[in-house]
């Protein structure tokens, strides 16, 4: 009799440790989940400062280089283009992030065509307000490099997290799927070629 109640206060303890592990991981693998859709937030949120000086930026640059108009429809097609683009953060797989991200380089493109259209305009250079949007625009950049980092860390904790045992058993029974990173564009790798 005293040997049974031995075997089950064992397997009970089994069973509330197993639970235990159960409720902790799943809790877990909620917190970090959320922290990657919350991170792809903030991703969102600098892109969309950045879409959001461009229409100033364009203006400003419209009263100087009006015959131009070909380079400003360019970047407020882009500009367009990249606000449509966005992405359900509990869909964040390779496919739609590479997406957003075609989105976002088209608008950079555009950006940068923009900025080579400015230096034929040495007034416009010396405008206090492009002073400040270019400026603007710049800190925005640096924004999205960081934040996009941010973000890169946070799917890989979360990766990382349910993919070590016992959890990916877990993970795998409650739909708790990898997530993709942000990855350069193809061809960054390549050192460009600079000639005077």
């Amino acid at each position: 009799m005293n040997k049974s109640w031995i075997i089950l206060g064992v397997v009970g303890l089994l069973i509330l440790f197993l639970v235990f592990s159960v409720v902790g991981s799943y809790n877990s693998m909620v917190t970090k989940d959320e922290a990657v859709s919350g991170q792809w937030s903030q991703v969102e949120n600098v892109y969309q400062r950045r879409a959001d000086l461009i229409p100033n930026l364009v203006n400003t640059v419209k009263g100087y280089a009006a015959h131009e108009k070909e380079t400003l429809e360019g970047v407020v097609n882009a500009r367009a283009k990249a606000t449509s683009t966005s992405i359900d953060a509990s869909k964040l797989d390779a496919e739609a992030i590479k997406k957003f991200t075609a989105a976002q380089d088209g608008l950079s493109s555009a950006l940068s065509k923009l900025m080579v259209v400015v230096e034929k305009y040495p007034d416009l250079k010396a405008n206090q307000n492009f002073l400040e949007l270019q400026a603007q625009l710049e800190g925005t950049e640096n924004r999205i490099t960081v934040e996009r980092q941010k973000f890169n860390e946070a799917a890989k904790d979360y990766n990382t997290f349910i993919r070590k045992f016992p959890r990916n058993i877990w993970a795998g029974m409650f739909g708790f799927d990898k997530k993709d990173y942000f990855e350069a564009a193809q061809g960054s790798e390549k050192v460009p070629t600079v000639q005077f």
